[in-house]
């Protein structure tokens, strides 16, 4: 494992971050709380369950299990943020518990454990765990928002239809090694 793998996670979960909040700018107080039906979860349903992983997994993760006591996964599932103020107000405190307990991180910490409910995992798998995670559940999100939204949906990718010209825009630059994010 070498450095990059630092630099590149940091950018993946800064692209799934940016992927959410661009969804989230397309929908209204009200649409963060529809549901399919009532087994479902809503929007503000799936971000309160991440942001509570995050809270749960990130704080003290070096020293605590990423499990807290203090953690009520259950009440996650619980339709409790009146507004989207209030919901991406959380939002950001579970990214910025994250990236203060990744980007301080070197290379050599990489390979120590760290337990999640007793499992022990490097910090490496446990990185590798949380983006899986995380990125399931905002694909939800995007999904949702989309369905939401409708003919109003703005494309967060390439949108249909465009995929000939931005191939052509891509191949019209010089080979080079950078991160796929860097350029959206």
């Amino acid at each position: 494992m070498n450095s990059s793998y630092l630099s590149s996670i940091i950018k993946q979960f800064e692209y799934y971050k940016s992927l959410s909040e661009k969804t989230f700018d397309q929908l209204t107080d009200n649409d963060i709380h529809w549901q399919y039906n009532p087994e479902s979860n809503s929007i503000a349903i799936i971000t309160k369950h991440i942001v509570g992983n995050m809270l749960s997994r990130w704080t003290n993760f070096l020293n605590e299990d990423g499990e807290k006591t203090w953690r009520q996964r259950d009440q996650e599932f619980e339709n409790t943020y009146t507004n989207k103020i209030e919901m991406l107000q959380a939002w950001e405190k579970g990214w910025n518990c994250l990236f203060n307990a990744i980007k301080p991180l070197t290379e050599e910490e990489l390979e120590q454990i760290i337990y999640i409910r007793n499992q022990g995992h490097t910090i490496a798998e446990a990185i590798n765990r949380q983006l899986a995670h995380y990125s399931y559940h905002i694909g939800q999100l995007v999904f949702l928002g989309k369905m939401i939204t409708n003919d109003n949906w703005k494309s967060l990718s390439i949108p249909k239809g465009k995929s000939k010209s931005y191939n052509r825009e891509k191949f019209s630059k010089k080979k080079g090694r950078r991160h796929f994010t860097e350029d959206l």
